[in-house]
């Protein structure tokens, strides 16, 4: 097992939800956020493990790309309202929610790679690691949320930061997975 592969992986998954976490920790407590952001996280990487652990048998890993279309539909559907705006349930429901909502394309597709080879035991401590690192990113996040250049930052240029980091996202998901190597190859 590569440590240096599971946090690059981390950091690469979770990079668009570092701003999202910056809006959401700046409306809820930072045990709620941890709390719902840790549940989603694992959720989604158990839910990889067991999955690319299944598809392994079945699928190329090129047809996982095509989950890269969820991020970028989401930056290109025009919709006014902000999920971590105007939430109707508590924090840490809101903020499982949001990263399930954001997150599991970029999850599933470069995730799935990553754990199919380890053993159940492998997958017991990279899941350790990876909560670690959870604790610690949302603990900088809210440091560096903090800055007033930061908050300017959020306020004046969030909707269009979110959008081209959804459809950096996407267009990662369909590259890194073969996809687009794939259907280069079908012409």
């Amino acid at each position: 097992m590569n440590w240096w592969i599971i946090f690059i992986t981390f950091i690469a998954v979770n990079l668009d939800f570092f701003f999202i976490l910056l809006c959401l920790l700046d409306r809820y407590n930072i045990k709620s956020v941890i709390i719902g952001y840790l549940a989603a996280l694992l959720i989604l990487v158990t839910i990889s493990f067991m999955v690319g652990k299944t598809l392994a048998f079945f699928l190329p890993e090129w047809i996982l790309g095509v989950l890269g279309i969820l991020p970028i539909y989401m930056a290109l559907h025009d919709n006014d309202e902000d999920p971590t705006k105007a939430p109707k349930h508590g924090p840490i429901l809101t903020t499982l929610v949001t990263y399930l909502a954001v997150c599991t394309g970029c999850n599933l597709s470069i995730f799935l790679p990553i754990l199919t080879d380890l053993s159940l035991k492998q997958f017991g401590l990279a899941l350790l690691f990876i909560a670690f690192l959870s604790v610690i990113v949302v603990f900088l996040i809210k440091g560096i949320g903090n800055l007033t250049p930061i908050k300017k930052l959020m306020t004046r240029y969030s909707e269009l930061l979110m959008k081209v980091i959804y459809i950096g996202v996407g267009c990662y998901v369909f590259w890194d997975s073969g996809l687009i190597t794939h259907l280069i190859n079908l012409l």
